[in-house]
Order: C-alpha cells, then sequence, then structure tokens
C-alpha cells in the first residue's frame, strides 16, 4: 500500500485564544474531504499570555496531529513564524496566520494545484474588507519594491499564505536569514508557482499585533534584503544636488556682478537650502543606517528562537535552539 502524503498546517501564533480553536475546527472541516492524505498541524506559539498555550496544550492531548512549539521569549512577527516554518516535516507545508484573516477553506484548491505540479501555490490577496487606506498603502509599496529590485518577480499582494512543497522547503533551509524576508524569499528561490486570488476578510477575534512599527519593520527588511536601490538613490541625489548648487551658486554669482548695487542675496534662500541639504543627508544616513543593521544581524548570526518546550515531537530530539 502506497504511503499517504503529508501535508503540515503550520501557523506562527501570539495572543490568539479567541482564534486558534476556530482555526483548528475550520482546517480540519476543510480537509474532511481528502481522506487521501494525512495531515499535521504545527503552532509555534510567541510567549502568549493570554491563554493560547493553554488552548493549544488542550487540541493537542485530543488530537495527536496538532504539534506546538513554545518559545522562551517573544522573537518578533518574522523570526517566530519563520522558524515555525522551517520545523515542519511533511511532503508540503501551508503557511498561515492564525487571525483567521487567511481562509482555510482555500487549503483543498491549494493541494489540487500542487498536484498538477505547481511546486509553490501562493494565496494572493485581490480584495479585502480592511481599511482602503491601509490596503492602498500596501499597494504602493509593493509598487515601489517590484520597481526597486524587478528581477526579484516580488508578488504584490501576497502574505506568506500558501503551499511549498518539499523541494522548496528543502532550498529554503540553504538561506541562513537571521532576519528574514519570507515573501522575498519565494519569489527569489523561484520553482513552479501558482497564484490563488482571495478576499480577505477583516480580523473577527483579538487584536492585530502589527502597528506602525512593526509595519515599518517589515517593509524596510523587504527593502534591504532584496535592493539596493536606496544606497544608489543617495549618490544620485548627492550628484544632481551638487549640480543644482553649482547652478544656483552661478546664477546667483552672475546676477550680483550685473546688479551689484541693487541685487541681495537674503537669509531666505541660504536658510532654504541649508535646511534641504540636511534633511538629505539624515534621509540618507538613516538608509546605510539600516544597512548596517542587516550586516550587524547577520554578523551576530543568533538563533532564530530559542525553544521552551516542544508537544507530540514523539521520538524526536528538541534542539536547544536554532
Amino acid at each position: 500500500m502506497d504511503r499517504k502524503k503529508k501535508i503540515v498546517i503550520a501557523g506562527g501564533c501570539y495572543n490568539e485564544a479567541e482564534n486558534i480553536g476556530e482555526l483548528y475546527s475550520r482546517c480540519c472541516k476543510a480537509t474532511e474531504s481528502l481522506p487521501q492524505y494525512d495531515f499535521e498541524f504545527l503552532f509555534t506559539d510567541n510567549c502568549s499570555t493570554d491563554g493560547t498555550r493553554e488552548i493549544i496544550r488542550e487540541l493537542a492531548a485530543k488530537d495527536k496531529r496538532v504539534k506546538a512549539i513554545f518559545n522562551a521569549a517573544n522573537y518578533g512577527h518574522i523570526r517566530s513564524p519563520f522558524y515555525g516554518l522551517t520545523q515542519a516535516e511533511g511532503d508540503a507545508v501551508i503557511n498561515m496566520c492564525t487571525d483567521l484573516q487567511d481562509p482555510p477553506e482555500m487549503i483543498p484548491d491549494m493541494i489540487r494545484e500542487w498536484e498538477k505540479g505547481a511546486k509553490v501555490v501562493v494565496a494572493v490577496r485581490a480584495e479585502t474588507d480592511c481599511g482602503f487606506l491601509m490596503e492602498s498603502v500596501r499597494r504602493f509599496y509593493y509598487y515601489l519594491l517590484r520597481k526597486a529590485a524587478p528581477h526579484e518577480n516580488i508578488i504584490s499582494g501576497f502574505t506568506g499564505f500558501g503551499l511549498y512543497d518539499r523541494s522548496f522547503m528543502e532550498a529554503l533551509k540553504l538561506f541562513h536569514e537571521p532576519y528574514p524576508y519570507f515573501r522575498g524569499l519565494v519569489s527569489e528561490i523561484g520553482l513552479k508557482r501558482v497564484e490563488l486570488p482571495f478576499h480577505q476578510p477583516k480580523r473577527q477575534h483579538g487584536v492585530t499585533k502589527n502597528n506602525f512599527f512593526t509595519l515599518y519593520d517589515m517593509a524596510m527588511t523587504g527593502f534591504v534584503n532584496h535592493t539596493k536601490l536606496p544606497l544608489r538613490l543617495a549618490v544620485f541625489t548627492g550628484i544632481v544636488t551638487g549640480i543644482a548648487s553649482f547652478l544656483i551658486a552661478l546664477t546667483y554669482l552672475v546676477l550680483k556682478l550685473l546688479y551689484w548695487d541693487t541685487f541681495s542675496f537674503g537669509m531666505a534662500p541660504v536658510m532654504i537650502g541649508i535646511f534641504f541639504l540636511g534633511a538629505v543627508q539624515l534621509i540618507f544616513i538613516g538608509i546605510i543606517g539600516e544597512y548596517l543593521g542587516a550586516v550587524w544581524t547577520q554578523v551576530k548570526n543568533r538563533p532564530l528562537v530559542v525553544e521552551e518546550e516542544r508537544i507530540n515531537f514523539d521520538n524526536e530530539e528538541k534542539p536547544a535552539s536554532k
């Protein structure tokens, strides 16, 4: 008898006590029509404080297919979910958020495309119930990133929700990224890909963990990891500003020589020029700082997370850290 293919549904969570149970139920319902596969669940908890861990323990006690990794501390919204993804062992892995904004009902469609030969099946947000302003900002960001890194083929409207074949997962482990931008890695690795559009609902329970700082962190990580254009813009801006300053100075000199007694330089142009150049310098010093910060993170080579506990990983040795 042929071995059933194993598919792991993986998700990182932090204070999602109101969503974990419903997510598990909806995933089970979505996979009922697929008895030819063995399904497994892997929750990576980022040191929740609202009872999320207790709910996961209850699910794991009732269903041995539910595995869990409990982090020793909160390692952030980038490192922890990525680590959990790399710990999933199966013929394919489905990565999804645990806030129910990634609909589990898409799982059968993803598996269908996978069986047709796709190595990566990603869900692309075509519509959303989120605010118009935030969605407009997101679209503009992806537009800028695609223009800045055209060879990367960055997927617009992609949040990481998708199915990934074992060959992709093995390739992913070759990238030793202490602070990874997973959405960009999907494009960088390549392999045969299918994109499925979906409608993203609003968060129904709990509160989002994203704020201005986490979103800015994610955005800058995408730019720093996948394009050097901001650094080159600093050079181009310096050249253009230098030429413009020289032409303005030359113009002022000519006007002063022609109208020596009546032409006055005034302080306004000087002050405007000083503040403008100061602002440009601070912006590009900040950009250089972002790249230096990325190098600093790589040099430290710290583990993605340190584990506190594993559940239902029978006969598997728990690593101290990864």
